[in-house]
């Protein structure tokens, strides 16, 4: 798709514009089209707006260059895959009815699945993926949530975070595949598998209209944070910026990573969304990188504390610093209003628009977008398809990390017996599919309960031992619940409740107090493992010794039949501790190589069947 090498002079004869000739280079469309947009036409390409003030006026009157969905923002409740289509096409037939027809590029998150779609298939954030250490899995992954969100008909997603996040007090630390940039530079093979094999020589590269454009996100330095408050100051060399956050970006560039979007977060004080020296003398001039670069949400806006002041100034910093599409989402006159403004005092200069918009052309044209700007209904089908949820299974059983299991090497709890007469099943994770997913799932910071489709953890147990093997479920046992009641062993379920970025800071990293209790009220009667649902390491030496077991399960997504699978031996443990498990919360920031280093479990811990 990415590949057209017919020169101009063999465009055809019938007058037709060069840009709308699929097969004339890409350059030579983009050069084409770009001398015919007036200048109102060119702000508008580098507007995304979010889907909710979208309608076929404004789109026709500002020449949008693209539309969002926000986190939880979907045409309807539940809407089906089909309600998704109808909008985006909606979007579509408005932008091609313009004087140019340039087409949008609708953008969603994806961050793990199609998360904002109800009935898609939920993976295992990446925090777990990371501690599978297996890049061709999260390449399949990349694969089926492509043709997921292209089951929804849209084309662009903002996804992978490549992260590193150093500090799991940092409430998206979930989002980052581990600690180590080298774990997490070798996970950017789920760029191919979003997009297809790259084109070569980095060129940005969509080899389908079954894949996705694909965004590397946040550039640089979002998790390294100092105390890993969201948003906050990355303070470090240059030399350690570009050794710890920076690496996963040659990799995203080399693999033709379509988009880029830039972090809330500041290096030295200065916030990203204006870092000019990073993001256009770095990003785009020392690693080539030749897509386009997105702000985050209202990212000019936070430019200034408090966010919002002066903001002409900060359109003027952020499109100097080299900016090309601004995730506006809401207040676009005022963007527009600002861009003319600066552009008449001098204070951005045309070529600078001009860059901005290449950027952007450049992506659509080689994404297949002015060929293909409609839905495929075709693969409607696609969204929560069994092949993806059994892909997704595979995923939790690979991630899922063995701490510990039994009180002493002679006395392993796990696997557990699924011949056993009665057993009981605790904890408010237990049966919860809303806490099994976390945040980014439906909604932007997630809720409990039953959000979506999927299978608890209660529910696969339940398929997988006998049919003569009486379950009790009990969410919040009382301290004498479990005595004395025959109970052959207990499955204990608890967790963090779902968050996502700035709500999910917490430097205290505490088990939440329902759980603390569960596991004392029932591990104190009766041989437990406990299983752990969590974007990140939490504090569990106070309560490890009541525990029979211990299991990390992460985030684990909508196929909780991955954790009964290995809890009853069916697999075995093969996850890998992606970041460093604390003792306790003031000995962080903690990763693997510093020189003061006493974990309680190591990077890179777990433990299998077999000692």
């Amino acid at each position: 798709m990415c590949c057209w090498s017919i020169t101009a002079s063999m465009a055809n004869s019938n007058d037709m514009p060069l840009y709308k000739d699929p097969h004339a280079s890409v350059e030579l469309r983009v050069a084409d089209l770009l001398k015919r947009m007036t200048l109102k036409e060119k702000i508008g390409q580098m507007i995304q707006i979010e889907r909710s003030i979208a309608n076929s006026s404004n789109i026709q009157e500002y020449f949008f260059g693209s539309i969002l969905s926000g986190g939880g923002s979907v045409p309807a409740e539940n809407a089906s895959p089909t309600d998704w289509m109808d909008m985006v096409d909606g979007f579509q037939k408005a932008a091609l009815g313009t004087r140019l027809g340039i087409p949008l590029i609708y953008g969603i998150d994806a961050v793990h699945g199609h998360n904002n779609v109800y009935g898609a298939t939920i993976f295992p954030h990446n925090v777990g993926l990371g501690c599978t250490r297996d890049p061709d899995l999260v390449k399949r992954i990349g694969a089926a949530t492509a043709l997921e969100v292209r089951g929804t008909g849209i084309p662009y997603v903002f996804a992978p975070c490549i992260a590193v996040c150093r500090h799991p007090s940092w409430g998206r630390c979930y989002e980052s595949y581990g600690e180590d940039p080298d774990l997490v530079r070798k996970m950017t093979e789920v760029i191919p598998g979003l997009q297809g094999e790259p084109s070569g020589l980095g060129i940005p590269s969509v080899a389908s209209q079954l894949n996705v454009a694909a965004t590397a996100k946040h550039f640089v330095g979002d998790g390294g944070t100092v105390n890993g408050i969201d948003e906050n100051n990355t303070v470090s060399s240059y030399k350690r910026l570009v050794s710890t956050h920076m690496v996963g970006y040659f990799d995203a560039i080399a693999k033709g990573v379509s988009t880029i979007m830039v972090s809330y977060s500041s290096w030295k004080g200065k916030r990203m969304h204006s870092n000019r020296i990073l993001i256009s003398h770095v990003l785009k001039k020392q690693l080539q990188f030749k897509g386009f670069v997105i702000s985050d949400w209202e990212g000019l806006d936070r430019i200034t504390t408090p966010w919002g002041v002066n903001y002409t100034n900060s359109v003027q910093l952020g499109v100097n610093a080299g900016l090309d599409m601004i995730m506006v989402p809401f207040n676009y006159t005022t963007f527009q209003e600002s861009m003319f403004s600066l552009l008449e005092s001098k204070s951005i200069l045309m070529k600078r628009v001009n860059d901005a918009v290449r950027r952007i052309l450049r992506v659509k044209f080689t994404m297949g977008l002015f060929e293909y700007p409609y839905a495929d209904r075709s693969l409607a089908s696609m969204v929560g398809a069994q092949a993806h949820r059994d892909l997704a299974r595979e995923a939790v059983r690979k991630s899922l990390v063995l701490l510990k299991n039994g009180k002493s090497s002679h006395s392993p709890l796990l696997p557990l017996d699924k011949k056993a007469s009665k057993i009981l099943v605790a904890g408010s994770h237990a049966n919860d599919i809303g806490n099994q997913c976390g945040g980014w799932t439906i909604t932007w910071q997630g809720n409990s309960g039953n959000i979506t489709k999927g299978t608890t953890i209660l529910e696969a147990i339940s398929s997988t031992v006998s049919k003569e093997t009486k379950i009790v479920f009990e969410a919040a046992p009382n301290a004498n619940f479990a005595k004395d009641k025959g109970f052959a062993y207990a499955v204990v379920v608890v967790g963090e409740i779902p968050y996502a970025e700035y709500v999910g800071d917490n430097l205290n990293l505490t088990i939440p107090e329902g759980g603390i209790e569960t596991i004392q009220n029932v591990c104190s009667s009766v041989q437990c493992v406990v299983v752990l649902i969590s974007g990140r390491p939490l504090v569990v030496e106070p309560y490890l010794s009541m525990m029979d077991a211990l299991v990390a399960a992460w985030l684990p997504g909508t196929e909780g039949n991955g954790v009964s699978d290995v809890l009853f031996g069916d697999y075995p443990f093969q996850g890998k501790l992606s970041r460093t498990w604390f003792r306790r919360a003031d000995q962080l920031p903690m990763n693997v190589g510093d020189k003061k280093y006493d974990p309680l479990f190591p990077y890179g811990f777990g433990l299998s069947y077999s000692y």
